[in-house]
């Protein structure tokens, strides 16, 4: 039996606040960390492989999956269909390894009402101010002034849901939001109900009084 019962890890922030680097560098810091794979019904691009980007499926099966609960969470977007496969999820779980989900609010909400929500720990990452926000996102260098505008009108809508979390980090410093981050972490991995190996511990403990 693991240690400890693996966790799901959520973070979500408006595009641009800089969730994807502390996903990242909590990977790195942390290697046995699994992401979670999405599933989708768009097709594969060149150099993508299944397993690896995105679980690719037809829309047939994913919409089985979602039918017979081996989804966690999904949505539509641009005609294409995402989610996340339970399976994946469950097996980490009981190897006592966690997995970081890269999601929004939708997907947070679905999972955190999932069979396994009670081994949720969700995350929002703010930015230290809008004007940061729309700095960081034309720093990129990579959108137009279009769709720059688009992420910051979904960025308010994304911000409006930080109540629904459980953890809120304002990313004004990324080493010291990256320092609260594994704070997070390293306190939610020692939670009690986490450590199913405690109880037969304890019980050890009292064999040792009744031996006394």
């Amino acid at each position: 039996m693991a240690e400890r019962r693996g966790l799901l890890l959520i973070l979500s922030s408006p595009s641009g606040a800089g969730k994807s680097t502390l996903a990242r560098r909590l990977m790195e810091w942390d290697p046995t960390i699994r992401f979670s794979v999405s599933a989708t019904t768009r097709a594969p691009r060149p150099g993508e492989a299944d397993g690896r980007e995105y679980y690719f499926r037809s829309r047939g099966d994913f919409e089985e999956m979602v039918r017979t609960g081996e989804m966690l969470e999904h949505a539509e977007v641009f005609g294409n269909l995402y989610g996340s496969p339970r399976g994946p999820v469950e097996t980490a779980m009981r190897e006592g390894r966690d997995t970081l989900f890269d999601i929004d609010w939708q997907g947070g909400q679905q999972i955190r009402n999932s069979a396994l929500g009670r081994d949720v720990v969700s995350i929002f990452i703010l930015p230290p101010s809008i004007a940061a926000l729309e700095t960081r996102l034309r720093g990129r260098a990579q959108d137009s002034d279009e769709v720059i505008a688009g992420r910051m009108a979904k960025s308010r809508d994304e911000i409006s849901h930080w109540a629904e979390y459980d953890y809120v980090l304002i990313n004004d410093d990324l080493e010291r939001t990256f320092a609260d981050l594994l704070s997070i972490l390293k306190a939610e991995r020692m939670r009690r109900d986490r450590q199913p190996a405690l109880a037969e511990f304890v019980r050890g403990l009292n064999k040792e009084f009744e031996g006394r």
